[in-house]
C-alpha cells in the first residue's frame, strides 16, 4: 500500500473499515481488525483516523456520499427512459446492499446514530428528493413524491427479503413497472 496516493490509501481503508464494521459489528469491529482487512499497521490507520468512531463516521459518510453522487448521475442521464434510470438509482443506493449485507449494513447504522450525526437523516432524504425530481418530469409533483414513497417503502421491504442483488433488482423492476408510467 505505501506506493499508492494518500487519497486511494485512505479510500482503501475506508472501504475495508465499511465492510469489517458490517461483518462484527461496530462494538465488536477493533482497530486491529481493520488495520488488518485494510493491510495497513495499526499506527498507520491511527494516523489516518484517530478514533474508531472517526473511522466508522467517515467510512458510513463516504459510503453514503458516494451512492448519493452516483444515483445523481444515474436519474440526470436522460439518454435513458425513466424506469431504468429509476431502478439504476435504487440499485446503486439500495440493490448492492441487499441480502445478508444489508442486514450488517443497516443494522449498525441504526444501532449507531449518535456517532453518524445528522448524515443517517440527510442522506436519504436529498435520495428521495433526487428521484421524485426524476419522476416529476413525467408524472407531476405530487404524484411522483407518493410513487418516490412508496418505491422507498419496497426497496427497504424488498432489501431484506431477498439473497442476492439480482434478487433484489428482478423484484424491483415489477414495483417500478407498476408505479412507472412505460412512456416516462
Amino acid at each position: 500500500m505505501a506506493s499508492e496516493p494518500a487519497a486511494d490509501r485512505r479510500d482503501a481503508v475506508l472501504e475495508s473499515a465499511l465492510l469489517t464494521f458490517a461483518r462484527h459489528g461496530y462494538r465488536k469491529t477493533s482497530m486491529d481488525e481493520v488495520a488488518r482487512a485494510a493491510r495497513i499497521s495499526r499506527p498507520g490507520l491511527y494516523f489516518l483516523f484517530e478514533s474508531k468512531e472517526a473511522l466508522f463516521r467517515a467510512a458510513v459518510t463516504r459510503a453514503l456520499e458516494e451512492d448519493l453522487a452516483a444515483a445523481e448521475r444515474i436519474l440526470g442521464d436522460a439518454r435513458k427512459p425513466l424506469r431504468e434510470r429509476v431502478s439504476g438509482a435504487f440499485d446503486r443506493w439500495a440493490g448492492r446492499y441487499a441480502g445478508p449485507l444489508s442486514r450488517d449494513v443497516t443494522g449498525v447504522i441504526e444501532q449507531n446514530p449518535d456517532l453518524l450525526g445528522a448524515i443517517v437523516e440527510t442522506a436519504p432524504a436529498r435520495f428521495e428528493a433526487l428521484v421524485t425530481d426524476a419522476i416529476a418530469e413525467v408524472t407531476g409533483r405530487a404524484t411522483a413524491t407518493r410513487v418516490t414513497q412508496t418505491l422507498i417503502s419496497a426497496s427497504v421491504g424488498l432489501k431484506h427479503q431477498v439473497e442476492s442483488r439480482e434478487a433484489y433488482l428482478a423484484r424491483f423492476a415489477t414495483a417500478v413497472e407498476l408505479l412507472i408510467p412505460q412512456k416516462a
